[in-house]
Formats: structure tokens, sequence, C-alpha cells
């Protein structure tokens, strides 16, 4: 069990989540800035104009170190270190938000970090109940890091997932329709509904779903000699031997207009040229809405993979605008991750300065949430200079992975750790945005609190020994810590506490230390996106 933390350091982490209950007057430091929204580009003005038509009053700017620390976390995944805490927040010009979105975009850790979220929706995954099995799992990731670290447009990537043939173990994106726990052609369709259309077909019409399924009515699914391998291949005849009947030659896209298919041609191509023509009522909406999703913890349809008449969006005009914007670009993701960072909006602070409830679901201050599980470990392990174990309990060639390898960078959803398990990583079985939780729990608390994992990390990890050995005056040191944890400097109101517990020392103990590092680690601020 661990020693009672110094009640003055836990007072210094709470005032955290003490600022954060009530509506404040003035700008809160260190999470405000003094700057009031203004508009700066066309999604900021759209929704002032739900704001002021709904009497809300938007929070304020957020501060350098919170936008650091949040952008950091949204679109790579991955905490700033010190000196690019310190770089940022001693940089005087007055765009350098823009260029560090613009850096962080380039950096290898954006196609980590998403590759960890496509693989979500995906369900990549080698168990049960996915069976994709370690080298299907392994071309399927490979491809998927690759598009999205090539930034390859997004109709392109969602083509080539519903056209691909070839053998799993070395076409990655033929995994698609492996990864489903139903390969009929129902099972299918609704798979492919639920993932670029973000719509459940659970309440369709019978004669709709059918519809839609005929598309996928053959697909072949073919074993060769090698264990588990399969070739997944467009087949006129499939299914036809087992069922003594041939494939349906019409077919009805989810809108309602029927087709006849041709006798030349995979049903599968004609379902994607309807489905990323820039017309289709579903495809850019559900990806600028997952994007969406993503960066506010909230979609502007929400959930984001349950779109439904009797679901509007909050702000259609929003969502609207960056469909729009998607298909000029191109198919551009990383422009609608750019036009949504650079908002205003986005940058709100995450303390909200009205009375109205309707504020956060117009998005008038930035949602805060837990960090995911891999994020999280992954952060602990940055700042304390530690690794975990991953390990799969399916044989060769997932069995060991490489000391030192991050969390988000796990391809295989069954390669997995206890702390993992805790922070509710997703098992990928359905696909669903649900499937992750990031609610904080009691037994959560108590991990970080009093285990031995998250003990032997602060007092023994690498990473901290100059903290814990350190001869530098106390403020130097815990300057360091905050900007290491916390990516800012601490305040002035938080070195008086500090300086009331330290005393008259000319340098803080290492029990001193340790106990502000797992104060600081336990704070609602370095737990939470905010």
């Amino acid at each position: 069990m661990r020693n009672p933390v110094p009640i003055g350091f836990l007072l210094a982490a709470l005032t955290v989540t003490a600022t954060f209950a009530a509506i404040p007057p003035e700008p809160v430091e260190p999470f405000d800035s003094n700057q009031e929204f203004s508009v700066r580009n066309r999604i900021d003005e759209l929704l002032a104009a739900r704001w002021k038509e709904q009497g809300i009053t938007p929070a304020l700017i957020c501060s350098d170190a919170v936008f650091l620390r949040r952008v950091y976390l949204d679109l790579i995944g991955t905490l700033p270190t010190e000196s690019e805490a310190r770089k940022f927040l001693e940089d005087r010009d007055p765009r350098k938000r823009e260029r560090l979105i613009d850096e962080l975009l380039n950096r290898p850790e954006y196609a980590d970090y998403w590759t960890m979220r496509w693989g979500d929706v995906l369900r990549i995954k080698a168990e049960f109940p996915i069976n994709l099995w370690p080298n299907a799992v392994q071309a399927y990731n490979r491809w998927l890091y690759s598009s999205l670290a090539r930034n390859k447009p997004y109709d392109q990537f969602v083509r080539e997932l519903l056209t691909s043939s070839g053998s799993n173990f070395r076409v990655g994106p033929v995994n698609f329709y492996r990864a489903t726990q139903d390969r009929s052609p129902k099972g299918i369709a609704q798979v492919v509904a639920l993932t670029f259309m973000g719509v459940r077909t659970d309440q369709w019409p019978r004669e709709k779903l059918e519809g839609m399924a005929a598309f996928f009515s053959q697909i072949s699914f073919k074993p060769t000699m090698e264990w588990k391998e399969e070739i997944v291949s467009w087949d006129p005849y499939a299914g036809s031997a087992a069922t003594q009947q041939a494939p349906p030659r019409e077919a009805m896209f989810p809108d309602g207009v029927k087709i006849q298919l041709p006798a030349d041609r995979d049903p599968r191509q004609v379902f994607a040229d309807w489905l990323i023509s820039p017309k289709n009522p579903w495809f850019a909406k559900n990806a600028v809405n997952r994007i969406w999703y993503w960066l506010f913890g909230r979609g502007i349809i929400h959930e984001p993979d349950d779109i439904r008449d009797d679901n509007p969006a909050v702000a259609p005009e929003v969502l609207s605008y960056l469909e729009s914007e998607l298909v000029r670009s191109g198919w551009d993701l990383k422009h609608i991750y750019r036009l949504i960072c650079n908002s205003a909006t986005y940058q709100l602070s995450c303390i909200s300065r009205s009375q109205n409830p309707q504020a956060s679901i117009y998005f008038a201050y930035y949602p805060m949430r837990r960090l995911d599980a891999e994020v999280l470990i992954d952060a602990i392990c940055q700042i304390t200079g530690t690794s975990e174990e991953y390990w799969s309990m399916v044989p060769e060639p997932y069995t060991i992975i490489p000391q030192g390898e991050r969390a988000i960078r796990l391809g295989d959803a069954s390669i997995t750790s206890a702390f993992l398990e805790l922070f509710g990583r997703p098992p990928r079985d359905v696909g669903l945005v649900s499937e992750r939780t990031n609610r904080m729990t009691a037994s959560q608390r108590l991990h970080l609190l009093n285990s031995s994992h998250i003990l032997r990390k602060i007092e023994e990890g690498p990473g901290l020994e100059w903290a814990r050995t350190s001869y530098a005056n106390p403020r130097q040191t815990v300057t360091r810590l905050y900007l290491t944890i916390l990516s800012r400097y601490p305040t002035e109101k938080e070195w008086q506490i500090l300086k009331q517990t330290t005393a008259k020392s000319s340098r803080l103990s290492r029990e001193m230390v340790v106990d502000l590092i797992w104060a600081l680690m336990n704070s609602t601020e370095f737990l939470y996106r905010h």
C-alpha cells in the first residue's frame, strides 16, 4: 500500500478538479487565456450563429499550454516531451498553433495513432470472434498504416477495402470481408453500412437489407493448402453449389434505387461506385462526423455510427460544410483535421461560461474525457522512461512483442495487458464506437493510486532518475516535473503551496519528489484530455 501523499501536493493536484466544477467569472489559470472567442474560419462562423440563437456564451480560448497538450494527444496520441513543451511555450510567433498542427500531421506518430483508431473501426483482431489470425492481421494492419502514412484519399481507401481480391496473408484490404462475425451477404452488408455509412441496419425492412446484400452475394472465400489462408475474390457462381440457387441478379442501393447486376462486372465495384460518389448522402457525412467525434468526444450526429432520420445532426450546416470540404480537397482527411484544429471552436477552453445545458451539445467548450487506455499507459511510460510487456494467446508470429513497443502501435486487439483491459481498450468485436470505454472507475483510480505497477515506474523508472537525485533548487525541479507531466509551468499559486511543503529545504528530498510525481500523475489534469 502506498504511503499517504503530503496534503500540500494533493491540494495542488486537486485544484484542477475544483476549478472545473463551477462557472468562473474570470479566466482560470492555467487553463484559460484572456482571449475571447472570435471567428477564424467557416466552422466558427456557423457555430457562432447557433450559440447566438441558443443564448450560449462560448468559453474563452484555451491557454497555449492546454492547446499544446490537447493537440498532441488528439492528433498523435502522444504527450509532448519537456523540451517540446518548453519550446512551444516560449515561442512568441502568433502563428505557432497553426504551425504545430501542420508539424503533428506530418509526424510518424500520426499514422501510428490513427492506425489504432481505424483498427477499432475495421475490427483488426486475430482471435475469437473475428478470427483473422496473426498473418492476416499483419497484412491488414500494414496496409492500414501505409494508407494513413501516405494520406491516401479516403475514396480510394474505401474502394480498396470493398473491391480487393487475393490472399488474406498478402493483400491486406481483403481482410475487411474476413473481419466479420457473419460472412453471409446480409452480414457483410450490415458491416459495410455501419463502417462506411454510419448506419445500423437492425430496423431496415427485409427487402432493403436483402437488396444491399445482393452486391456481396458473389464473394468467394477459398482455403489454400496453407493453414488459415484464404483467397477472397469475385466468383459469379459463389454459393450456388451450396444453396442450389444462382446469386440474385437484381440489387437495391440503400437509397431505394434498384439495379440489374451486370454479368461481366464484380457487384462490389458497382456498389463502391455508388458509395464513394460525392452525391452519396452518407459517405462523406459519415467520414467527417467520425473525425469530429474523435476530436471532440461527441459527434455532430451522435453516436457517430447511428446516422438515421430520427437522430438528426445538432449543427447540420457544419456537417454539410465539412462534407463539401472533404470532397473539394480530393478526399483529403488531413485537410479536415487541419480545418477543425485551426478553428477557434476546437481551441476553446474546457471551462464553460454558459449556464445553458445545451452548451456541451453545441460544442461551446471543449469536452473533457479520460485518456484512451493505450495513450495513458504510453504517457506514463514516456514520463518514467519505462515500457510494458505485451503478448498474445495466439501462437506465432505475435507471441512476443519487442520490448519498448508503444501501446498505440499494437496492431492486434488480441494483444493485450491487464492495464489495457482495466482501462477500457475495445475488444474490436463489432466495430461500434461504444466498444471503447473511457469512463473512470474506482478500480482504475485504485490502480493508479495504490498499485505496485505504477509505484515501481515512479520510484525506479530511469526517465525520472534526474528528479529523484536532483541537486537543483526546488523550483527548477518542480518546473521540470510540471513540464514533463502536465506540459506547462507551475502557477505561482501552486508554487506557493509546494513551498510551504518543502519549508526551507535547499533541495527536495527523494520522497518529496516521488510524492509530487505521484500527485501530478493522479490529477484530473493529467488523466483527462482538456
